[in-house]
């Protein structure tokens, strides 16, 4: 789960964020992306210059900046909470980047904000109502795209959160979100195996295509491959295959590569450690060449899955289908 935590001052968004990250939420906040901004320019912090900061950002690299500058730091093994969303386009670029992400808006009166800030004695901070009437001018609206836009961002909120209580009663709230929203997509077996296919495939040192494979039974990786020169041989992305090192065009000069496929090791490498593919379903991030697909049926492997067709892949395929090798294609939203 990723929340995006917004609202007017006083409101009690940090509040929010404390009891989710004592709750395994890992917290963001893009007042922090604008800070490392003030930081690098070797800027004071204010509240003027955090506003003029983010502005800029904003103005110079699109209204979704500072949450684009974000995203990269959201892990899909983790829930987060993110502090300080102030615009519609950072939740845009949330929401683009990932289902994962809901908006929480916390409201609070006037004169309770007002208490509250009092309180915990911040420089700069109102005193009255009409100081912070004056303080939130800026913040709510403007005809400028670049500048804050709270009052957009609130139309927008998944949930709302009314703070005029006390403390308890607002963790409750949150509590409560939390409470109804546990459930979450996981991949499907398939999906599962092919992303782990990919990661494979990160391995190869072939120059001219990654490709990677794993056998499964009773969903359980035995063995894994990814293409390249065979082991002792100098890698291909080190010059070790004169075929892929020159591009050759597709589907020439094949005696001259050197380059064993994913496919193929996945299996030999299964039969290097005595194990047994007899049964098992093999997934490819490519369809097989008609080599590999000759291994797979003699290996007696039962099942294929790949995600992208092989551009030679015809004959393999229906070299499969004749074999009584079941054949699937699982695709994958892409990077």
């Amino acid at each position: 789960m990723i929340l995006g935590v917004s609202g007017l001052n006083g409101a009690g968004k940090g509040e929010v964020v404390r009891f989710l990250e004592a709750r395994s939420f890992y917290p963001l906040s893009l007042s922090d992306v604008i800070r490392e901004e003030l930081k690098r320019q070797g800027v004071e912090e204010t509240r003027e210059r955090m506003i003029e900061a983010g502005n800029a950002v904003r103005s110079a690299e699109g209204p979704g900046a500072l949450a684009q500058r974000l995203v990269d730091g959201l892990a899909l093994d983790r829930n987060h909470v993110i502090d300080s969303v102030r615009h519609p386009a950072e939740v845009e670029v949330l929401r683009q980047h990932t289902s994962r992400f809901k908006l929480l808006w916390v409201e609070a009166p006037v004169g309770t904000r007002i208490d509250r800030m009092k309180s915990r004695g911040r420089g700069g901070d109102p005193e009255t109502a009409e100081q912070l009437e004056s303080l939130e001018g800026r913040e709510l609206g403007s005809d400028d795209p670049a500048a804050q836009q709270l009052l957009a961002v609130r139309e927008l909120a998944d949930f709302t959160i009314s703070n005029a209580g006390s403390l308890e009663q607002l963790q409750r709230s949150v509590h409560e979100i939390l409470a109804d929203n546990l459930f979450f997509e996981r991949p499907s077996w398939d999906e599962y195996f092919m992303s782990i296919a990919r990661v494979v495939a990160s391995r190869s040192n072939c120059v001219k295509r990654r490709v990677g494979s794993i056998i499964a039974v009773d969903r359980r990786i035995i063995s894994t491959g990814y293409n390249g020169t065979p082991r002792g041989v100098r890698n291909c992305n080190e010059g070790g295959c004169p075929r892929c090192n020159s591009f050759a065009e597709g589907g020439t000069r094949l005696d001259e590569c050197l380059c064993s496929h994913g496919e193929e090791n996945a299996i030999t490498q299964a039969s290097y450690h005595g194990v047994s593919v007899r049964g098992a379903t093999l997934y490819t991030t490519f369809s097989p060449c008609l080599m590999c697909t000759k291994m797979i049926i003699n290996a007696g492997i039962e099942e294929v899955a790949y995600n992208t067709a092989y551009p030679m892949a015809r004959i393999s395929l229906n070299l499969l289908e004749e074999a009584g090798v079941k054949l699937r294609q699982v695709e994958l939203d892409s990077d």
